[in-house]
Formats: C-alpha cells, structure tokens, sequence
C-alpha cells in the first residue's frame, strides 16, 4: 500500500516554509546591496586609509553589480546541469566569502574584488529563487509565494540599514573603532549570519521537481510533487513537466531576434521597462542616503535613522503592492507610479537648487530641507508600491511561452546594467550638483509614463498561453499558406 497523501494544511504549511528559505536568498541580494550604505562616507575618509575619490568611491559602491550580472547570467545554466539546490549553497558560500573578505579588506583594490564576488551570490540567487519558488509551488499559491522575492529583498535592505546604524550608534560613528576593528568593517561581517543560515536551510530543501525529471529521477519528483506541491495525478503532471523541457531544449536567444533593432518588439519592452525602473535612481537612495542626509545638516545618526524609516516604509508599500496588483491592474498603478515619481523627483530637485555650499557640504534652508526629507520617502512609497514590484510581475508574464526564458535574461541582464550606471555616476552627478541629479532622474519618470501609456499591456488577468509571439504566428501562417 502506498503511503497516504498529506492533507491541504500540510501541504500548504510546508510549501510556505520551502518558500521562505528559498526566499533568504533574495533577503541577501537585499542586505547584500544594501549594506554599503552605513559605510561608504568612512570608507571615503583619508582615516581609512582607502581615501576614495569620487569615481572611486561610485565604483566602490557599484562594483558588485559587475558580479550580479555574471551571477545571474551563469545561474540558470548552472542550475540546469547541477541542480537548484548546489547553486543556493554556492550563492550561500560566496555572500559568507564576500561579507569577511570584505569586512577586512586591506585595500581599495580587493574590497571592490570581494564585492564583486558577493555579487556574484546576488546575481545567482536573484535568479534562481524566484525560479525554485515558482518550481515547487502549487499553482494556486504561486503568486503571493512568488511574491515572498520582492518582499525578502526589501527586508534585507532594512536589516543592512537597520545592523549598519546600530553598529555605528554604538561605536560613534562609522569610522570609529569597534570590538577590535572600524565600525565600517563590522557592517559588512555582519552578513556573515544571514549567508550561514541561508546555507544550512539550502542545504534542507528538496530539489526542484523539474530538475529531476529533467535528470530522469521521476520517483524522487513524484515524491516532492505529492508531499510539497500537492500535485494530484502526478503522473500527468510529470508528463507535462516533460513536454515543456523539450520544447525548451529546442530554443534559443536566437529567437529573440527582431526587426525592431535587431530584437522582437516585446523584448523591447521589456528591456526598457527594467532601464526605467532604475533610471528613475531608486538605488541612489538606497546606496548614498545616509550621505545625501548629512549633506543637507543631519548628523551621521540621524542619517542613518532616516534611512532604516524609509526603508521601513519601502517594506510596508511592498506589502501594499502585493494586495493590490491582481485588482487594480499592472498599467494603471505603473502610470500612476510615474506621475508621482516624478513629481517628487522634480520637488528634491527645487529644493537642492536652493542649496548652499559650506565647507565642502551642502545646506539647505528651511522649508527646503524639510520638502527635500519628505519627497525623498514619498518617491520611495511611489516607487515601491509600483515600479518596484511590478516591473517583476510584468516581465514573469507579458513574453510568450517560446521566448520567456531568453527574453527574461536579457532584461534581467538590462535592469543590471542600467543599476551599475546609476550607481556609478551619482557621486559624479552630485559633484555637478545635486539639482541636476534628481533632475536626470525626474526627467526619465516622466518619459517612463509616456512609455507605459503607448507601449505597455495590461496583463491582468490573462493566462500565460494568451501571451502570443506575433512573428512566429505569421512565420506559421506564411508556412501554411505556401
């Protein structure tokens, strides 16, 4: 006799337990980007003996988006041929790497080395768990644990915030000494913790059922897509499983292939959907605002304050977005996301025209100050109750089934690109002045509305299959006709 199937309750309190600890990896490709934050001004003092200049310091920061797109473009094949599971545990392995490696960097040189190698764990796991997730989980439930990425990454860029600012409160200061070493340098060992954790629940999970039916395994999948997902007729399942791998083998990035510059309209689309969403400088905030705030007359602990709220307040949109996507709609809040982004962008960059340089800092005079504070969280809330998440969604469903997995690595690979270049240039922009920072980005919201109003699809409530490849459709009907 086989063994009886688990009930509804067990099956849907293991698949959210499975989740969440695939979802710590996106809770390390938050901290992971994020942790700088609390340490660059110290890493930037001639006391630290790095003394960044500031290209330096921008590449400082950014280098470790160069390992994210290398992570992220060798994840899904190395997944394919080793497993989901070993390259969770390598992801794992190279945020504990890069976390002492940098944390006691001796120079410029190889701290940007070791923040690259922990990009290369961002890059991975910013791949490969929402993969995993989406694998193992029922398709009932496959949104809101889908959900849990987005949600993860927000909560790691609090807790690096968070960590970052208690470790300088106690110490006094970034640059002060702490328990033997610079606060600066606890920051980033600090993420020595979450990586371990997230290496030892990795090592706990089960291995994707498509992995293993891919390999042939089919009695290890049958378990999994009984006791996990849930599945009922199993063997259909894996039947299926099996159509849509071959189908896959059969593709390429080839298929990509346009008559729109070279690319499929929709790919298009999707590309400069992810350049939008970071041309609009989310990650400036995230990355520089503890220094934008004492550039503006905040002490180094009020900074960092601020900075763990508006990351509190990021995590709350999030939770927003989630409950609202699937009733209002992708296009609408996207739109109304770009009105208020770049209104407030706008408004920051007033404010800084009002700005006076003292000492090497700038001061801003009341009320400026205050409109400055208070745009800078309200682009946060509009961001990240829209652009944020969404972005996210739109890219897992607007492709055709035949293209999704191609054109996905190439936004994905974009969103990288345009982060790194956002990243870099700032300390750069705000050397010009920080009116025509916030300008550049309150300019490309305003073109992001434009974009999503002609360009963009609603997908709200369309299956997967009603997403159709149009030029394929008529390279099969020309086929028929001849």
């Amino acid at each position: 006799m086989s063994a009886p199937s688990p009930s509804a309750s067990a099956i849907r309190g293991r698949v959210i337990a499975v989740s969440i600890a695939a979802a710590l990896g996106g809770f390390l490709f938050g901290f992971d980007t994020a942790v700088i934050n609390g340490a660059v001004d110290a890493l930037a003092g001639a006391q630290s003996g790095f003394d960044l200049g500031v290209g330096l310091k921008g590449f400082a920061v950014s280098s470790a988006l160069i390992g994210c797109a290398v992570g992220a473009w060798f994840a899904g094949p190395l997944a394919n041929r080793f497993g989901r599971i070993p390259v969770m545990v390598t992801a794992a392995v190279l945020f504990l790497a890069s976390s002492v490696g940098s944390g006691l960097a001796f120079g410029v040189v190889d701290l940007i080395i070791w923040r690259i190698v922990g990009g290369f764990g961002v890059g991975a796991a910013s791949v490969i768990a929402p993969a995993y997730i989406a694998e193992v989980s029922p398709a009932r439930m496959r949104g809101r644990l889908g959900s849990l990425q987005q949600l993860a990454i927000v909560t790691g860029i609090f807790v690096a915030l968070l960590s970052d600012a208690l470790l300088a409160d106690v110490a006094g200061g970034a640059a002060k000494p702490l328990w033997g070493l610079t606060a600066w340098r606890w920051m980033f060992i600090a993420e020595a913790i979450p990586a371990l954790i997230y290496g030892i629940m990795s090592l706990r999970l089960p291995e994707s059922p498509r992995y293993l039916v891919a390999k042939g395994e089919f009695e290890k999948a049958s378990e999994i897509l009984t006791t996990v997902t849930g599945t009922v007729d199993v063997k259909a399942k894996i039947t299926e499983i099996t159509g849509t791998i071959n189908t896959e083998r059969s593709e390429s990035l080839r298929d990509l292939r346009g008559n729109r510059l070279g690319l499929k309209p929709i790919v298009w689309v999707g590309i400069l959907l992810s350049v939008f969403q970071q041309f609009v400088g989310i990650n400036v905030i995230f990355y520089y605002s503890t220094t934008l705030w004492q550039s503006v007359g905040f002490g180094e602990s009020q900074a960092l304050t601020i900075t763990v709220i508006t990351s509190v307040t990021n995590i709350v949109v999030t939770v927003v977005a989630i409950l609202l996507v699937d009733r209002v709609g992708r296009r609408i809040m996207l739109l109304v996301g770009s009105v208020g982004m770049t209104l407030t962008l706008g408004l920051m960059a007033l404010a800084f025209s009002f700005g006076t340089l003292e000492n090497g800092a700038v001061t801003l005079p009341d009320p400026w100050a205050t409109i400055a504070l208070i745009c800078a969280n309200a682009f946060v809330v509009f961001f990240g109750a829209t652009w944020g998440p969404l972005v996210w969604v739109l890219l897992g469903e607007m492709f055709p089934n035949s293209i999704r997995a191609g054109a996905l690595a190439v936004a994905a690979a974009a969103q990288w690109v345009a982060n790194f270049f956002i990243s870099t240039t700032f300390p750069a922009f705000a050397e010009i002045g920080l009116p025509f920072a916030y300008g550049f980005y309150a300019f490309f919201a305003l073109l992001s509305f434009f974009f999503v109003y002609f360009k963009v699809a609603e997908t709200k409530g369309k299956e997967l299959e009603e997403m159709k490849d149009d030029a394929r459709v008529e390279r099969r009907r020309r086929a028929e006709r001849t």
